[in-house]
């Protein structure tokens, strides 16, 4: 049986997760990917699931492992399939299913840690200017229009 080859990527869904954090008045901490998939983009701060770890308790530990920052959790915003990234034949070299959630910030200002080569808070009106995924951009809205009062903004208008 032949031996799977280290450098190729897996061939089956990687789960992950997101974390949309909120911070009065209106901004959403995002990082700058450092390694791929993604590299040099902008994004949410995330990752993998580690084994037997709970997905909230992963969204809060890839927030605190990428951008230093502590928050609290709101909630599920949605799940959504990650980009497929093909490779030169076409397959996709990356499949992932991401598990988004909301949090509150609570304390910490954001400095790049793990795999992120930059942290910060971002205005969301400054978010079009950025060239998010759509898919990002949609959750962001998502999480604003779900948790209005995280993002400083008044939910009766």
């Amino acid at each position: 049986m032949p031996k799977p080859d280290p450098d190729s990527p897996p061939r089956h869904p990687i789960p992950a997760v997101g974390v949309v954090c909120l911070r009065a008045p209106d901004e959403v901490l995002l990082i700058r990917r450092g390694k791929p998939p993604g590299a040099g983009g902008w994004s949410l701060p995330g990752g993998r699931l580690e084994w037997g770890e709970r997905l909230h308790d992963a969204a809060l530990r890839e927030l605190s492992e990428e951008t230093g920052v502590r928050a609290e959790m709101l909630g599920l915003i949605d799940v959504v399939d990650g980009r497929f990234e093909p490779d030169p034949d076409g397959r996709p070299m990356h499949h992932y299913v991401l598990v988004d959630y909301a949090v509150r910030w609570v304390a910490g200002e954001p400095q790049a840690g793990d795999d992120a080569a930059a942290a910060c808070f971002v205005a969301l009106a400054d978010l079009p200017r950025l060239g998010l995924w759509d898919e990002t951009v949609r959750i962001i809205d998502q999480a604003v229009a779900r948790w209005p009062q995280a993002a400083g903004r008044n939910p009766t208008g």
